[in-house]
């Protein structure tokens, strides 16, 4: 991630585990009727389910509407950049 972009607020709203919308989403890695995998500035974001569906799709904020049932929401932390070294010293 760029030093000079600015962070997207992040945020979730899960309904009655139907209706998930989010703001801060940057890019749609990928996308199935089981899986969804949405990365942030915060990590990368796993969502797993039953006939998932994207029904909102915006590029200002990274707004997101998923709809289906939501069965795990999961966060991959986002990679250090550097060596292995550098990393394993912080």
């Amino acid at each position: 991630m760029s030093e000079d972009r600015m962070l997207l607020p992040h945020s979730l709203t899960l309904s009655e585990r139907q209706k998930l919308t989010m703001t801060g989403v940057t890019e749609v890695v990928s996308f199935d009727e089981n899986t969804a995998v949405l990365r942030t500035d915060l990590g990368t974001l796993v969502i797993q389910g039953r006939d998932l569906q994207l029904k909102t799709l915006s590029a200002d904020g990274g707004n997101i509407a998923v709809e289906g049932t939501v069965t795990a929401l999961s966060y991959e932390e986002p990679r250090q950049s550097g060596s292995w070294l550098r990393r394993l010293t912080r």
